[in-house]
C-alpha cells in the first residue's frame, strides 16, 4: 500500500489487533504490580497485624524494615536497618504518577478502538467515512505520539525511582565482619522532587575510579536549603530549563526562593542572560563615583528603567531602604562629614588601630559607597547586597567593587578569625527577631579576628526595646571604643558603637 492512500478494511483489522495487543500488555503489567503488592501485604506475619500495641512491630510495619537484611532480628530501638530513612511518601507519589499515566494511556487506546469499530461496522464508499480511516503515516504518528511516548515517559519515571539498599545492622548478622564499612546512607530527597535536573543535583557524585578528591572525600554532595522542600513547586519551576541553552529571565524567582529559606539554591546548567546593550565598564578610578550606564543592567524586573528613576525624589522608585544611595554625589559626603554624634568618620575609626585594618565586610543595604570610600584608605571591603527593588548588586560590581549575594539566613562564607572589620548600617533594625539576631551576631564574631573592629552604624529601634538590643551587642564583652545613643524621634533611638573583639585562646 502506498503511503498517503487510504487503508483497506483488512488494515483496520490489523490496527484493531494492535490496539488490543497493547491493551493486553498494559493490563498484564498492571495485574503483575497488583499481585506483587498483595503478595507483600499478605506475606506480613499475622501477629504483626494483630499486635497493634507492640510499638516495635508497628515501627517495622510502617518503615518496611522487614524488607531489610536481618530486619526484626535485633533491630534496636532507634529503628535502624531497613528503609527507616527512606522517603516513602515521595516514592508513593511517583508510583501513583506512573499508574496515572498508564491509566490515561489505556483509556485513550480503548476510546480509539471503540471509535474505530464504529466507523467500520457499516462499510461504505462514502468519502466522508473513508476519511475517518488512517493512512500509514497517520498510524505511525499515532503510535509515536499517543502510545510510545507515554509508555517511554512511564518507563523513565519508573527507572528514576531509586530504592536504597537497607542499612546493615551490627546485630542482624553475627557472622558479618565487624570491620567492614557500613553501606552508605541513601541520598536525601532523591525521590521527593520530580524534576530530573533537581534529582541529578541532589544525588551524591562519587569520584571516578573510587579515588579520593583533593579534599580527601570519595563523594561530593550538592546542597540546597531545607526550606526548598516547602517550596517544591517554585523550585521545580526554577529548575525547568533546557540544558546548555539560555536560562529563563527568572532571577527574581531565585531571589524569592532564597529569601524564603531555599538558600543555597541549586546550581543550574544554563547560560545566564546579560543586557543586550552591555558596554565595557569604566576604569577603576573613574568608576568608583560615576553612575553606571543604564545599558549594563537588565531592568525588566524593576519598576524603574534607568538610574535617574532611582532618585530619592521619585516616590515610585520601587524600594524604601537606602533612599539616596544611587545619588553618588551625595554619597561622597558619607563617613567624611559627620552631622550628629551617632555618625563616625572613617578616618576616626581607622585611627583607633592604625595600620591594622586591611580587609572587612560591609553588611548593609547600599550601592557600595562604604567600600568605595574605604578603598581610598587602601582597605578592601566586601559588600553584601540583594536586589530588593533596585539593582544594588549590579551597581556595586559596575563601580569596581565586590558584591556578595547572600541573604541574612545564610552562614557567611568566610573562615574563622579572618576579618579585620565588620560594618553594618541600615540593615539590622528593630524589626529583627532577637534569636535570629543572636545567630547573626555569633556568626560575625566567628569571622572577626581577635582585635578586629565591629562598627555598628546608626542601628535604630524603639526606646522600649533598646535594653534588649544593647544586651545582644554587649554579651560578647567587646572593648568599647565608641558608644553613642541618640534620639531619632520621640519613640525611636539610634545606637552607634565601635567595639573591639577580645583575644580568646584556650
Amino acid at each position: 500500500m502506498v503511503e498517503g492512500r487510504w487503508l483497506p478494511r483488512h488494515c483496520n483489522c490489523r490496527f484493531s489487533t494492535a490496539m488490543a495487543t497493547i491493551q493486553l500488555v498494559i493490563g498484564v503489567f498492571v495485574i503483575l504490580i497488583s499481585i506483587a503488592s498483595l503478595h507483600h501485604f499478605y506475606s506480613t506475619p499475622n501477629s504483626l497485624l494483630l499486635r497493634s500495641s507492640d510499638s516495635t512491630a508497628c515501627r517495622r510495619f510502617h518503615t518496611l524494615s522487614d524488607l531489610g537484611a536481618g530486619a526484626g532480628d535485633g533491630d534496636d530501638d532507634n529503628g535502624r536497618g531497613g528503609y527507616t530513612d527512606f522517603d516513602l511518601r515521595a516514592l508513593s507519589d511517583r508510583v501513583d504518577d506512573v499508574a496515572s499515566q498508564l491509566h490515561d494511556l489505556q483509556s485513550k487506546l480503548e476510546s480509539t478502538v471503540q471509535n474505530l469499530h464504529k466507523s467500520t461496522k457499516k462499510p461504505t464508499k462514502s468519502p466522508k467515512l473513508l476519511a475517518e480511516n488512517m493512512t500509514l503515516a497517520a498510524f505511525k504518528m499515532f503510535l509515536e505520539e499517543e502510545v510510545i511516548q507515554p509508555l517511554y515517559s512511564a518507563h523513565v519515571a519508573l527507572r528514576l525511582i531509586r530504592i536504597p539498599r537497607p542499612q546493615s545492622n551490627s546485630n542482624s548478622n553475627s557472622n558479618s565482619n565487624s570491620d567492614s564499612d557500613p553501606l552508605p546512607p541513601p541520598d536525601p530527597l532523591v525521590n521527593f522532587f520530580t524534576t530530573e535536573e533537581i534529582r541529578k543535583y541532589v544525588s551524591s557524585k562519587g569520584n571516578r575510579d573510587g579515588k579520593l578528591s583533593v579534599f580527601g572525600t570519595n563523594a561530593t554532595y550538592n546542597t540546597i536549603g531545607h526550606a526548598c522542600v516547602r517550596l517544591r513547586k517554585q523550585l521545580e519551576q526554577y529548575m525547568n530549563y533546557d540544558i546548555g541553552s539560555y536560562c529563563n529571565d527568572d532571577w527574581d524567582l531565585g531571589q524569592k526562593l532564597m529569601l524564603a529559606g531555599c538558600d543555597p539554591l541549586p546550581r543550574r546548567r544554563c547560560l545566564a542572560r546579560a543586557s543586550k546593550l552591555y558596554k565595557a565598564p569604566l576604569p577603576i578610578n573613574a568608576s568608583l563615583w560615576t553612575t553606571p550606564d543604564d545599558g549594563n543592567v537588565r531592568w525588566s524586573k524593576y519598576k524603574c528603567r534607568g538610574f535617574r528613576c532611582l532618585s530619592s525624589r521619585n516616590p515610585k522608585r520601587g524600594f524604601s531602604k537606602c533612599a539616596g544611595c544611587f545619588e553618588l554625589e551625595k554619597e561622597k559626603l558619607k563617613w567624611v562629614e559627620t552631622a550628629s554624634l551617632a555618625e563616625f568618620s572613617i578616618a576616626d575609626v581607622l585611627n583607633v588601630k592604625p595600620g591594622e585594618t586591611r580587609i572587612g565586610l560591609d553588611v548593609s543595604v547600599g550601592t557600595g559607597s562604604f567600600a568605595a570610600r574605604m578603598r581610598e584608605f587602601n582597605v578592601t571591603i566586601v559588600s553584601t547586597a540583594l536586589n530588593i527593588g533596585a539593582p544594588f548588586s549590579e551597581t556595586i560590581a559596575l563601580r569596581g567593587l565586590i558584591p556578595l549575594y547572600v541573604t541574612l539566613s545564610q552562614r557567611l562564607p568566610f573562615f574563622d578569625n579572618t576579618m579585620d572589620l565588620i560594618h553594618t548600617g541600615v540593615f539590622l533594625d528593630g524589626w529583627i527577631d532577637l534569636q535570629l539576631m543572636d545567630f547573626v551576631l555569633f556568626d560575625w564574631d566567628r569571622i572577626l579576628r581577635p582585635g578586629g573592629l565591629l562598627w555598628i552604624d546608626k542601628f535604630f529601634c524603639s526606646r522600649k526595646d533598646l535594653d534588649d538590643f544593647m544586651y545582644m551587642f554587649l554579651q560578647f564583652r567587646y572593648k568599647k571604643h565608641k558608644w553613642v545613643v541618640a534620639f531619632k524621634s520621640k519613640d525611636e533611638v539610634y545606637l552607634s558603637a565601635l567595639l573591639e573583639k577580645p583575644p580568646r585562646s584556650l
